[in-house]
């Protein structure tokens, strides 16, 4: 990637158009970051400080119940948003871990810039918004998916909906995702293949 910024200024400009100083004005708060296969981003138990865009990579946000199974909440790829947002916009300590399920490299936004980029360019304000509306909804319908659906239509609407990310993720990873066991998604799998 020879300027990362264009990346996300590509991604931005789907949602707001910004004149050239907020352009630099947004870039000047930017931190760049690598992270290797299985490093993290956030831990649980610490307070997530920034919201973070995926430049490169793929990342996953879950949770561990006692027992130590993982629960995975969301991956997050190339042009996503990835934080554990209550913990974020609280500044309580997460609940969440997020780590790199291949090498990664993201664009960090701390809260307190993101705070003064909403009052100093406005626009902001409005593509976050937006943002945040989509995430919600995404919840929303995978909460319904979860509870209405059977564990074949809950894995076709994954492939339907995320058509490339199941070729860069474990299948036990996809399966934790859609709340399986990975022997009854490689069950579906096989069932499907025979189709």
């Amino acid at each position: 990637m020879s300027d990362p910024h264009e990346f996300i200024l590509q991604h931005i400009s789907r949602h707001i158009m910004l004149s050239e100083p907020d352009i630099q004005r947004f870039k000047s708060v930017l931190r760049y970051r690598k992270l290797r296969k299985r490093q993290y981003l956030l831990q649980a138990g610490d307070v997530s400080l920034y919201e973070n865009f995926v430049l490169k990579g793929c990342l996953r946000a879950y949770t561990v119940d006692p027992d130590g199974t993982e629960h995975i909440v969301m991956f997050a790829v190339e042009g996503w948003w990835v934080s554990d947002l209550y913990s974020f916009l609280a500044g309580t300590p997460a609940t969440q871990n997020i780590d790199a399920l291949e090498d990664t490299e993201v664009f960090s936004i701390e809260k307190n810039d993101l705070e003064k980029l909403y009052q100093q360019v406005p626009e902001f304000n409005r593509m976050f918004r937006i943002l945040l509306q989509n995430a919600f909804v995404a919840q929303q319908q995978r909460i319904i998916g979860s509870i209405s659906q059977t564990a074949e239509e809950q894995y076709t609407s994954f492939i339907t909906k995320y058509p490339t990310l199941e070729q860069r993720i474990p299948q036990n990873q996809v399966a934790s995702y859609l709340g399986l066991t990975p022997e009854t998604l490689s069950r579906i799998r096989k069932q499907q293949a025979k189709k």
